[in-house]
């Protein structure tokens, strides 16, 4: 069993504007070292540089490359929320299907303004987040499945929370293994047409009590 890492923990959230673009860059610099050098050559003394920020200043955050790793991801987590919370639930003249197709491509990772992340960070899971944190990443996200279907007061009938969570489970569950194997771009594309369909079937059909 793998032994998460005692410093792969963020130290603590920017508040002010000037210490989230401080951040902001930081998490750039990441993502532009990942995708040129990869994760072995990855270091805090380079994302620093990269990001034009001293080591110091870095290590307020993120005390090694591990915690600014769960940093990272715990931004993407939350930008994906942000994303679902504007497309799919604060809208007002939105009808049910387009919600759930909103809700479903951005789940699906179909919306190219979501942070880039790449499948071989899903590795480092076990190293870096603690069990209790994946259940509250786990919690939030199908929370925001909630939220969508409360926006959608035309929806033909309220589904139980056990269907709920078996299509959070299914399309969610679906990207991660299509992340985990790398499958190339236009199946991706087309799995995700499929799961809009298969929701928006199942939330138009008759429910049945579980």
């Amino acid at each position: 069993m793998s032994i998460r890492l005692p410093s792969a923990k963020p130290l603590k959230r920017p508040t002010q504007q000037r210490a989230k673009v401080t951040v902001q860059a930081i998490f750039d610099g990441y993502v532009r070292i990942w995708q040129r050098d990869g994760w072995s050559r990855l270091t805090t003394r380079a994302v620093a540089l990269e990001a034009g920020v001293a080591i110091g200043t870095l290590y307020d955050y993120f005390p090694s490359k591990h915690a600014l790793h769960s940093g990272y991801v715990r931004y993407c987590v939350e930008q994906l929320l942000a994303s679902i919370e504007a497309q799919a639930v604060a809208p007002v003249a939105l009808a049910w299907p387009e919600r759930i197709r909103r809700l479903v491509r951005t789940l699906a990772g179909a919306e190219p303004q979501l942070p880039w992340f790449h499948p071989d960070m899903l590795e480092l899971e076990t190293l870096v987040a603690e069990p209790k944190h994946q259940r509250r990443v786990y919690e939030d996200l199908l929370d925001a499945w909630q939220r969508v279907i409360d926006a959608a007061t035309d929806l033909p009938a309220r589904p139980s929370a056990a269907t709920l969570e078996a299509l959070h489970l299914s399309v969610w569950g679906g990207r991660r293994y299509a992340m985990l194997v790398q499958l190339e771009a236009d199946r991706m594309s087309d799995w995700a047409r499929c799961m809009e369909q298969l929701c928006l079937d199942r939330l138009a059909g008759p429910v049945v009590p579980v």
